[in-house]
């Protein structure tokens, strides 16, 4: 994604990080009303996982480059 900054990544993880706290207290669950039932099953806790580990890297890697400890080094055999 270019033109992400540190600031937009640190938020969109939060976010995430919320969403999964959201989560963890309950994914779906059923109402049955005079006989007719109805389901609701929360977004997957695996991919908020997902995207969390996402935004951790992209916060990371953004990080190291405002620091300027993002060079690229490369071995040679």
């Amino acid at each position: 994604m270019a033109g992400i900054t540190l600031e937009q990544a640190q938020a969109k993880l939060t976010a995430w990080m919320a969403a999964e706290e959201a989560l963890a207290t309950s994914q779906s669950y059923t109402i049955t009303v005079d006989g007719n039932t109805r389901s609701l099953t929360r977004a997957d806790l695996g991919e908020v996982g997902k995207r969390i580990d996402y935004w951790d890297r992209k916060v990371k890697a953004l990080s190291r480059a405002a620091s300027g400890r993002s060079r690229v080094r490369y071995m040679v055999r």
